[in-house]
């Protein structure tokens, strides 16, 4: 058979089954929007990063996968529209229910992608330019967001599909009390985990700890349902949300400063010297760059201890960062001792005094 003949055939065949000539067509043209929509869109992009609006570039980042769904949803159930009006199947009656629900699903996909993407934007541009930025209340908004986004998006598709909303409203009020037993603890974090954003008590990165319960560490995430929280031994730390309800939390990362509380003791042969150290001492944490002057400020001498005169020390650091605390606290108690020493004085350590009476003989074995 020749390569005229072949054509010819071909040709009659569309003539007769014209259907799927159009059902090529239908799907040729979507791959080729598709493809187009890509490319046009990933310019966009690309000249959009050098804006300084952080909502273009979430608006079209959001927008690229929803897009290619949406182009597809439509271009096959026309094509199966196609099929319908020649083929009467049953099963085609479902194309219309379906390309609405694709596109409530692409709709909402959109938005939720666009509030995640909007949040990250934002928090980068925040911190690039060094304002200020509260990460904790960002992701709670847009907790919320999406969780409305996706109730929403649920009740549109019931009522899309026939099902009446202000019924399935009735039942969820009817059945929102065995539901209310049956995740109980469910909703007790969920409710938790709000109060959690409303109070404020940590925020994300905030090092916490609570004497109540043994939990310490530094705040990962602030879940609905849990609270992620990283050790110092860097083991994650999963604290269901109504727990914060019923505890005491501290949050040292709050503190304006750090306290230094120490005792020092010197030989009671030097308490004719102890005035004169206190003095030199105070005088010293005054004039320490890192110590805060306009915080409560004491050294004085306090007790009569078995081994030694004691005097304390009680000042604060302007840092609240651990590391530098220790570094600081260091360097005033190597402070302290040179001021001891220099004033002819010892610290003192245990001892014990043997007192023997007259008569009596100290064998040497």
């Amino acid at each position: 058979m020749s390569l005229t003949e072949i054509f010819s055939d071909g040709l009659s065949f569309f003539g007769e089954e014209t259907w799927i000539l159009q059902v090529f067509i239908v799907v040729f043209l979507t791959a080729m929007l598709n493809w187009m929509q890509k490319r046009i869109v990933k310019k966009i992009i690309s000249g959009l990063q050098l804006t300084r609006t952080y909502w273009d570039d979430a608006l079209f980042d959001a927008a690229r996968e929803p897009i290619t769904f949406l182009i597809w949803i439509i271009g096959l159930t026309f094509a199966a529209d196609i099929i319908k009006n020649e083929n009467d199947v049953t099963i085609f009656a479902a194309i219309a229910p379906i390309r609405d629900v694709g596109v409530i699903v692409v709709v909402s996909w959109f938005l939720v992608r666009f509030v995640g993407h909007a949040e990250i934007n934002i928090s980068k541009t925040k911190q690039k330019r060094g304002e200020d930025f509260d990460k904790t209340t960002a992701d709670a908004i847009a907790k919320l967001l999406r969780i409305s986004i996706i109730i929403t998006a649920a009740l549109v598709t019931m009522q899309t599909l026939g099902y009446s909303v202000s019924g399935v409203l009735a039942f969820g009020g009817i059945g929102g009390i065995a539901i209310g037993f049956a995740a109980r603890d469910l909703l007790a974090n969920f409710f938790g985990g709000f109060m959690v954003y409303m109070d404020r008590p940590f925020d994300v990165g905030d090092w916490i700890r609570s004497p109540d319960k043994e939990i310490e560490g530094t705040v990962e995430k602030i879940g609905w349902r849990l609270t992620t929280i990283r050790t110092f031994e860097k083991r994650p730390l999963y604290v269901p949300n109504a727990v914060f309800t019923s505890i005491a939390v501290e949050n040292p990362s709050r503190m304006t400063n750090r306290r230094i509380k120490e005792t020092i003791g010197i030989r009671y042969d030097d308490v004719i010297k102890m005035e004169n150290i206190i003095t030199e001492v105070k005088k010293m944490l005054k004039q320490h760059d890192d110590i805060d002057a306009n915080q409560t400020l004491i050294v004085n001498f306090n007790e009569f201890a078995p081994s030694s005169l004691d005097f304390f020390i009680y000042t604060f650091t302007k840092t609240t960062n651990w590391i530098k605390f220790h570094e600081v606290k260091q360097n005033v108690l190597l402070k302290v001792i040179r001021i001891v020493e220099s004033h002819g004085a010892q610290c003192a350590f245990p001892t014990s005094t043997l007192h023997i009476q007259q008569g009596h003989h100290v064998s040497d074995t």
